[in-house]
C-alpha cells in the first residue's frame, strides 16, 4: 500500500483553454485521466495527496472521487482560489468538501513561495509521486526534482507521449 502524492501542469500548459473551462474535456485531458486511473490502480494508494491546484491536481481528485480512493488536499495558504474564476473556485470549495482530510501548508495569504512549501510538504508525505509532467521549467519540474533529491518513486505521465501517439498514427 503506498501513498501518492500528485503534481501536474496548469491548464494552460496541459490543454488549450481558459480555467473557467474546468469540465471540458478534450482528447489530451481525458488521456492524461485516463493514464492517471491506470497508475492508481497499478499504486493501489490507501490515500492520494492532492494541492487541488487548477489543472492536473484538480483532475487527480476528480478521478480519486470517481475511483473512491480517499484524497488528502494540501492547501498551500488561505485563499488559494482568490483570483480564479467563479466556476473554478465552486469546484475547488467542493473538492475541499470531498477530501479526506484538508492540511493548511502555511497559514496567511498567497506569497509564491508558499507553492513550494507545499509541493515539498506532499513529497515529506508520500511514499511515490505520480507526476503529469512534460518536462518543461515550473513548480511542476521543482516538485519532481525534491522527489528524486529524496529518492520517492516517480510515476510519471507524460502528455508529449500522446502527442507523439497522435503525429505516428496521422503519419501512417
Amino acid at each position: 500500500m503506498s501513498i501518492v502524492a500528485g503534481t501536474g501542469h496548469r491548464p494552460d500548459k496541459l490543454w488549450i483553454g481558459d480555467y473557467s473551462g474546468h469540465h471540458k474535456l478534450n482528447p489530451l485531458r481525458a488521456w492524461i485521466r485516463a493514464q492517471t486511473r491506470t497508475k492508481l490502480l497499478e499504486l493501489k494508494p490507501i490515500h492520494v495527496i492532492s494541492g487541488l491546484a487548477l489543472g492536473f491536481d484538480q483532475d487527480l481528485a476528480d478521478v480519486c472521487i470517481e475511483m473512491g480512493i480517499p484524497y488528502i488536499a494540501a492547501v498551500p495558504c488561505e485563499g488559494q482560489d482568490s483570483q480564479w474564476p467563479p466556476e473554478a473556485r465552486a469546484h475547488y470549495q467542493l473538492l475541499l468538501k470531498l477530501a479526506y482530510e484538508v492540511v493548511m501548508v502555511t497559514p496567511g495569504p498567497y506569497e509564491r513561495w508558499k507553492m513550494q512549501a507545499r509541493n515539498e510538504w506532499m513529497v515529506d508525505h508520500c511514499s511515490d509521486l505520480l507526476s503529469c509532467f512534460d518536462g518543461s521549467q515550473g513548480g511542476t519540474a521543482n516538485t519532481v526534482n525534491y522527489a528524486n533529491k529524496l529518492r520517492r518513486p516517480i510515476h510519471r505521465i507524460d502528455p508529449n507521449e500522446l502527442r507523439r501517439l497522435l503525429s505516428a498514427g496521422a503519419a501512417s
